[in-house]
């Protein structure tokens, strides 16, 4: 996927103004935080598991070669293969070799965001090898040749109207009459065109929510079951997998598991949730001949040990950018890359540069809300500012930006110029607004009143009345 998010405010003025799309977001803006909170407030030890959520990911953090080993000895004692995985490039010829020594012409895929990072569906193509999406979210987005806008819902940004143009024009077998008013509908289209799709596929391709350290699996949540047939219907199973995917026991996963689903779609437990421990045994009913696991690091070790390593505890539930008034405003594309929102907004920095994705940790309201819901509590705002004094430090931000940072600090260290000035522009803005109760413009304010009113400022300033406030206390 080609990184756009050096164009993210272009991005951004293009998906407010694309009717389609902002139909789209205002209709499943509410639902997903409606959900968590009913789920949250079913399970009275939530923030309790939180708190435990994030230990088990800092101890892992901290101990992560040590995991990463065990898990290894464990996957290959249950007959696995791993192929570790520094660079993008790295893993995509170790996928494209265990494709071509299976003899593979297709691959279904089950959804996952380090196979969208990878461009793993590109370089198959390339190579001659048929890639099938068959998540119901991911294969509409082949279809229409587009990411992913969401982690958890690729499809967030379409309407159902979308969905029936996209089939229409791909599935030429379908009559005319051929209705598609529900979700119903649209699955039972799908599952039609993939069930031959599954049977024929020489290799599975899925990803993982966790690596077990203890046992040596992999787990994988659905509510389609797509996975579980993407993983034992083929003869050999990839697993895509990055570095801190890893947990240290089951205990551990099934606490996060009590997370994930609530987190993400406000489910107790998603529908599916499939263990996954090396090939096909003597005796099984099913399962694949061969299982591989690509663990890709792709520059997140480089974040261990650095004010960015909180970001690893991510376990991908998309809980922030539900929650964040910027995501719900201008949905995932605008981002630019696979991972929007503010958890991408932190992670895409740390994966393409920050001089390539510095506008997203800028495209923050810093409400708090997306730490406020995260179910391992990473601290994302702070990162956010992090990215900002990186971006500041390296003069990458505008001239314009950085001389009245400048100015706004020589008049801040200095209280008593501070208060002066504050005064002054609240009692010119007053004047300006008087009667109005907003202004639409402002001289050298354009940047801000370019998008939305100013409101004109009412009473005294807030320093004014803090001081009359605790003169009141005193007397």
């Amino acid at each position: 996927m080609l990184a756009t998010s050096p164009a993210f405010k272009e991005n951004a003025a293009h998906a407010l103004a694309d009717p389609s799309l902002q139909k789209a977001l205002h209709r499943t803006r509410p639902q997903n935080p409606a959900k968590r909170a009913a789920a949250v407030a079913a399970l009275p030890e939530f923030e309790q598991l939180r708190d435990i959520g994030r230990d088990i990911k800092n101890h892992t953090l901290a101990n992560l070669d040590f995991y990463l080993e065990t898990w290894e000895t464990n996957v290959l004692k249950s007959g696995g293969h791993v192929h570790w995985a520094s660079t993008a490039d790295d893993a995509r010829t170790a996928v494209l070799e265990i494709c071509r020594k299976a003899g593979a012409r297709t691959v279904t895929k089950g959804k996952s965001m380090i196979s969208e990072e990878l461009a793993i569906n590109d370089h198959l193509e390339k190579h001659g090898i048929e890639p099938i999406e068959t998540d119901l979210g991911e294969y509409i987005l082949q279809i229409r040749k587009e990411p992913p806008s969401h982690i958890i819902g690729p499809a967030f940004h379409l309407n159902r109207e979308d969905w029936e143009e996209s089939f229409r024009k791909v599935h030429t077998h379908l009559p005319a009459d051929r209705v598609f008013a529900e979700r119903k509908d649209i699955m039972t289209e799908a599952r039609e065109l993939l069930r031959s799709k599954f049977l024929a596929a020489d290799v599975g391709i899925t990803g993982a929510n966790f690596l077990i350290a203890e046992t040596g699996s992999s787990v994988i949540v659905t509510n389609e079951g797509n996975g579980d047939l993407t993983q034992t219907l083929p003869r050999v199973h990839i697993v895509l997998a990055s570095i801190e995917k890893v947990v240290p026991t089951l205990e551990d996963a099934t606490s996060l598991l009590r997370l994930l689903a609530r987190s993400a779609t406000g489910q107790d437990f998603s529908v599916y949730t499939t263990f996954s421990t090396g090939g096909r045994r003597a005796g099984d009913l099913d399962g694949p001949e061969e299982y591989h696991v690509v663990v890709v690091d792709n520059g997140r070790s480089a974040m261990v040990g650095t004010e960015f390593q909180d970001m690893l505890r991510c376990i991908r539930c998309a809980a922030c950018m539900n929650h964040c008034p910027v995501y719900q405003t201008v949905g995932g594309h605008a981002y630019g890359w696979v991972y929007p929102g503010p958890m991408g907004s932190v992670l895409t920095p740390s994966l393409i540069g920050v001089d390539k994705a510095g506008h997203l940790p800028n495209a923050s309201t810093f409400c708090g809300k997306c730490e406020s819901v995260c179910p391992v509590k990473i601290p994302l705002p702070k990162m956010m500012r992090h990215w900002r004094e990186r971006e500041f430090e390296r003069h990458l931000s505008p001239q314009s930006v950085r001389t009245n940072l400048s100015l706004w600090a020589f008049v801040a260290q200095r209280p008593a110029l501070y208060r002066l000035a504050t005064r002054i522009g609240a009692k010119a803005l007053s004047l300006l607004g008087r009667g109005r109760g907003r202004l639409a413009s402002v001289p050298f304010a354009g940047g801000w009143t370019g998008g939305r009113d100013l409101p004109v400022p009412e009473g005294e300033t807030f320093f004014a009345r803090y001081a009359r406030l605790e003169r009141s206390k005193r007397s």
